[in-house]
């Protein structure tokens, strides 16, 4: 009998509503052979603040000239809005790096927060590259019941978008 009381006195102190949690991690990747050289793919990418001259997404980059650790950049996507990212990890040695987004601006993009990672790697010859964005992130409302527009749904399509554009970008620009 004292084990039924215990179960409804947790019942009725601990309703399953209370139990509802938010947005769980959400992952992006995407890859592109190119057919140019490790090293002429990461000339082009390798400065952290100059995605503009590749990715179709983005009208205007700017930043601190900083390849490493805390470099900051602004981006200016296609649709007026800004992101501010900043650096965390930076190899010249190995063509990658890691960014993260500093600045939330769920009205230009419908994610809270990403960590990304984009990594240039020899393709199946000498003459051809593999280029792959990685990310994890939240969707922009972190709250229970997340809008259509900034659920779960809407940021894997963000991202899932800017990736594939920005590698069919960067293809287009070194395949010329």
């Amino acid at each position: 009998m004292k084990c039924l009381h215990l179960l409804l006195l947790n019942i009725l102190l601990f309703p399953v509503t209370s139990i509802a949690h938010g947005p769980t991690p959400q992952k992006g990747l995407e890859s592109i052979t190119i057919n140019a050289p490790v090293v002429a793919v990461w000339d082009v990418i390798k400065q952290f603040d100059a995605i503009a001259s590749w990715h179709p997404d983005v009208k205007a980059g700017s930043g601190d000239g900083k390849n490493a650790s805390d470099g900051i950049r602004t981006i200016t996507l296609k649709n007026e809005g800004q992101l501010v990212e900043s650096l965390d990890y930076y190899s010249d040695k190995d063509h990658e790096y890691n960014y993260r987004l500093k600045t939330e601006n769920v009205t230009a993009f419908p994610v809270s927060s990403y960590t990304t990672n984009i990594q240039v790697k020899a393709g199946s010859d000498a003459n051809t590259s593999v280029v792959t964005f990685k990310s994890r992130f939240y969707r922009g409302d972190t709250g229970n019941a997340a809008p259509d527009n900034l659920n779960d749904a809407a940021a894997v399509k963000a991202m899932d978008n800017f990736f594939r554009n920005g590698l069919a970008g960067l293809k287009q620009k070194l395949e010329k």
